[in-house]
């Protein structure tokens, strides 16, 4: 271990959080959805407000716990391009344990999914569930009772006598009821059906929390370590060099696809260093100089991005791809300019906190 039980602050969250979910079925029993405030991650002042289920949930979880989840952004400088698509970014699993000391563990379901989440949260850990979008009323005007989809929540609160839940999902804590309860957890399958069997996933807290400096120290060493695995050329150029055809390609089918192209390339990219542009920003804020040249090149891959998904879609319905050519050069540049920033900086940073 590169940390001492010393540096932590002598604080049971185990044992509090299973006090009170005990006593209100509930893991953060002062959060309500109808009086609950957003992380700033997810302003709508944001270029991505949202930005993939998964993320979206730890961005919310991690505040309940007292945790920046600014912190744990490092890893999006590992970010590729696919071929056909980019990275879908995931805080990685044991950056969580390292920063704050969370064990996530997938959770075998054998019996009913409900079953299991009400037993978890009697423990006081979180469960993470994937679900269908169509039942979650905060995806209203979007896919909510209209198309099924796969997402993945944090369930907060479970009441099986009045068919209710408070879950984290998107841009913050909700809750829903009745037949949408009903329709989560597939109470009403007809005899025979399929059983509902869900990837789900439950998070062990620590005994002891985590303190400030042990987290951010904690996130510079995982930033170098990080760097050292990303791209071993710029991903961005490789898309780049294959868009116009791909869009052409998106082009001749349903422009519903158009949305899940757009989402799997530009989005992905765009929302991934807007949000690493954050995690540099909160290491700038705690002492941690030099970085605000690869943050402000950071932010323009996002900026520019979310301008060339406005231009594709323009250029699927017109079907004229010619200004797509040197749309994305500006985010090519800012890469090379981005990760040199960081090379020159990271290094000299870790080697002072060595």
């Amino acid at each position: 271990m590169w940390f001492e039980l010393d540096d932590l602050a002598e604080v049971s969250l185990t044992g509090e959080l299973r006090r009170k979910a005990t006593m209100t079925n509930k893991i953060f029993p002062d959060l309500d959805p109808t009086s609950y405030q957003r992380h700033a991650l997810h302003a709508q002042d944001r270029d991505w407000p949202e930005t993939n289920c998964y993320l979206d949930v730890w961005i919310e979880v991690l505040p309940a716990l007292g945790y920046a989840p600014e912190a744990c952004l490092g890893y999006s400088i590992t970010q590729d391009f696919e071929g056909d698509q980019f990275t879908f970014f995931k805080v990685p699993l044991e950056d969580l344990e390292r920063l704050y000391g969370l064990r996530v563990t997938e959770l075998a379901i054998y019996d009913r999914v409900e079953t299991h989440v009400a037993e978890q949260i009697a423990r006081g850990r979180l469960s993470l569930v994937e679900v269908d979008s169509y039942y979650l009323p905060d995806t209203h005007g979007i896919g909510y009772r209209q198309a099924h989809g796969k997402t993945t929540v944090a369930i907060n609160r479970i009441d099986f006598e009045q068919r209710s839940m408070d879950y984290f999902h998107g841009l913050g804590l909700h809750r829903l009821e009745g037949e949408d309860f009903d329709g989560i957890f597939w109470r009403n399958a007809p005899e025979g059906a399929l059983p509902f069997l869900p990837y789900t996933e439950f998070v062990k807290f620590p005994e002891v929390r985590r303190t400030e400096d042990h987290v951010r120290a904690t996130a510079l060493f995982l930033l170098k370590q990080h760097l050292e695995r990303r791209p071993a050329s710029n991903p961005v150029k490789a898309f780049a060099e294959v868009f116009p055809a791909q869009v052409e390609a998106v082009a001749e089918r349903p422009f519903e696809y158009f949305h899940l192209y757009a989402f799997n390339t530009l989005r992905q990219m765009g929302a991934n260093y807007e949000l690493f542009a954050a995690h540099l920003d909160w290491l700038s804020g705690n002492q941690i100089d030099g970085l605000a040249e690869a943050s402000a090149q950071a932010r323009k891959i996002s900026t520019t991005s979310k301008a060339v998904q406005f231009q594709l879609a323009r250029a699927v319905m017109r079907k004229k791809f010619d200004k797509l050519v040197p749309a994305l050069q500006p985010c090519v540049d800012a890469w090379d300019a981005m990760v040199e920033s960081l090379d020159k900086n990271i290094a000299i940073s870790s080697a002072l906190a060595a």
